[in-house]
């Protein structure tokens, strides 16, 4: 293969072979940050304003919630770089050759709810920015925005991993250099920001509350990036360290994510408000309106392009027989169609809290799960031939019954203690935390816990991924 900078990936969920592994840690970090300097992350920040957080309390969950996330999202990055796999074929180790098609299954879904989220937020500000130029916002607009950004990004997934990565390298600096004006924007001037706002909670409904934010938007965020993680890094030379691919990555991811959290609890602290639209009207216009706008649609781009990257090949480690192409069109036809749902949703804060809430139920105890098995059950030594093996062959087991069992497990115990706004995902043992949602941390642990108790198959085979340094 050639190794021009921006060519066509032709890989699928096969491993990587050494010769087409030429992305650098930087690289890794343009992706990440790409990915998460959207506009997505204002509405996170503005949530804890909406819930009745003070701003600072709010501006103290972003930052140790994404401190601790980012950190478990970057530990999933070292299997990738490791394997030269990607993440849902990684599975089969803990969950068996075909056992692993239910976490497929699952993240496939999600990243189809992800591509609506992430497409709704530029349609909503672009709207706002071109009605400060005379445009109105009327159906036709608003789906002729939708579609534009909906092409744009699944042609980029469709091309692959090389042309993501060449779109972050050189998108990212200028996208950087706008959330700066945005920030000096937003932090300078009069009347923006309230940085006095406390919490109108009682003591403890304002300790829950802190608790349930911490779970949906800081340590929450972190966790709902690790089903992409190794999709990329496996894409990184071996002779390239982990300590260096983890790094990276952490601060490619942790970095945007907390500064444009924080600036949109800045702004909300007056506006109250998690519409992007009005959260853009209340503080730009005119020419910084326009740079805004390259921002917004920027976002989205950058963060779906991933997800219709990497929907195709969770789809592909299921067993579906589809090019990759074929089931990137599938991911942006479906993706399209959540959007649409998104954007006329009566409330967006309320659904976007409660999908947030809802991923964490099941990432939770998957990331246990597969930490467990390759960093203290194999490790982080897997025998990669082994996981491309048939069911009835593979060393890994055609289903594990004892990684489903836990699992299950770890699900069944974060809702027991889940206390989120969603009626139906409260578990009954609540309660006794005092309000807290800890939800996470029971997932993590329980299902981590009880696969190295129940164990899965041990892999003797001598094709072991070589260790780096």
């Amino acid at each position: 293969m050639t190794n021009s900078e921006l060519r066509s990936d032709i890989h699928s969920i096969e491993p990587i072979p050494d010769a087409d592994r030429d992305s650098t840690g930087l690289q890794q970090m343009w992706i990440w940050a790409g990915a998460n300097i959207a506009p997505v992350n204002w509405a996170l920040g503005a949530l804890g304003i909406i819930l009745k957080l003070g701003l600072w309390d709010t501006i103290a969950v972003i930052v140790f919630g994404n401190i601790v996330g980012c950190a478990i999202f970057a530990a999933f990055t070292v299997m990738g770089h490791k394997t030269g796999v990607n993440q849902m074929v990684l599975s089969r180790s803990a969950f068996g050759r075909r056992g692993a098609y239910l976490p497929s299954l699952l993240m496939f879904l999600m990243t189809l709810g992800w591509i609506g989220v992430n497409t709704y937020f530029p349609v909503k500000i672009s709207m706002a920015i071109l009605g400060q130029f005379g445009i109105p916002e009327t159906i036709l607009t608003t789906f002729i925005i939708m579609t534009l950004v909906m092409v744009v990004q699944v042609l980029i997934g469709i091309y692959g991993f090389y042309a993501i990565r060449t779109f972050e390298k050189y998108t990212v600096p200028v996208t950087v250099a706008i959330m700066v004006l945005m920030s000096v924007l937003a932090w300078s001037q009069p009347g923006v920001v309230n940085w006095k706002l406390t919490s109108s909670l009682p003591p403890g409904a304002h300790f829950a509350m802190l608790s349930l934010l911490m779970t949906a938007i800081g340590v929450g965020w972190g966790i709902s990036w690790v089903t992409w993680a190794s999709d990329y890094s496996r894409f990184v030379p071996r002779s390239v360290s982990s300590s260096s691919v983890f790094w990276y990555s952490y601060v490619g991811m942790l970095v945007p994510s907390i500064w444009l959290a924080v600036l949109g609890a800045t702004i909300a602290s007056v506006t109250t408000d998690t519409d992007p639209a009005k959260m853009v009207s209340a503080v730009f216009g005119g020419v910084a309106s326009l740079l805004v706008l390259l921002m917004v649609l920027h976002g989205p781009i950058a963060t779906n392009i991933l997800n219709v990257y990497s929907a195709a090949l969770a789809a592909l480690s299921m067993g579906i027989r589809l090019s990759r192409t074929a089931l990137a069109l599938i991911v942006g036809i479906i993706g399209y169609l959540v959007t649409i749902y998104f954007v006329f949703a009566p409330s967006f804060a309320k659904a976007f809290d409660n999908w947030m809430i809802s991923l964490l139920l099941w990432m939770s105890p998957w990331a246990g799960v597969i930490l467990a098995d390759f960093f203290i059950k194999r490790k982080s030594k897997i025998d990669v031939a082994e996981l491309y093996a048939e069911p009835e062959t593979s060393a890994y087991g055609d289903i594990n019954w004892g990684a489903i069992i836990a699992f299950l497990a770890g699900l069944a115990a974060g809702w027991a203690l889940e206390d989120g706004l969603v009626p139906a995902l409260q578990g009954p043992l609540s309660g006794l935390l005092g309000g807290a949602d800890l939800s996470w941390l029971a997932g993590i642990v329980i299902a981590g816990g009880l696969y190295l108790a129940i164990g899965g198959k041990s892999v003797t085979a001598s094709a072991l991924a070589p260790a780096t340094k």
